[in-house]
């Protein structure tokens, strides 16, 4: 095992993977609120909320065991919240999909941060 992979992890990437944790369970929770709503949700966002979900737990379990593709996967990661959240405010009405718009552009924005720090 390399020393990195040894070291613990910064709070900075602690705070990331739980913010990608969270987002992921919250655009899950967003889907199933769609699928139960039936015909309403539009195929755009239930692609961008599979893909942000997809991405978010891939991103957490990459930096957990401190991939050296972690950087960039947070990159892809922060461009796949932001694809989602602006999905989701496609449907301002819609209390869920506002708590799920902003647990994306959190989740963004601390991927941003990572994808520029040296894991």
């Amino acid at each position: 095992m390399t020393e990195s992979a040894a070291a613990p992890m910064s709070k900075e990437m602690q705070d990331c993977v739980e913010a990608c944790m969270s987002c992921h369970t919250m655009c899950e929770e967003t889907m199933s609120s769609c699928l139960q709503r039936g015909g309403q949700a539009q195929l755009q966002v239930m692609r961008a909320l599979m893909d942000c979900s997809e991405m978010t737990r891939m991103c957490a379990d990459m930096m957990m065991r401190r991939s050296p593709l972690s950087a960039e996967m947070c990159a892809m990661c922060a461009r796949a919240c932001d694809m989602c959240a602006e999905a989701c405010m496609s449907m301002p009405d819609d209390a869920q999909m506002m708590r799920c718009a902003e647990s994306c552009r959190r989740c963004a924005g601390m991927c941003r941060t990572m994808a520029g720090a040296t894991m």
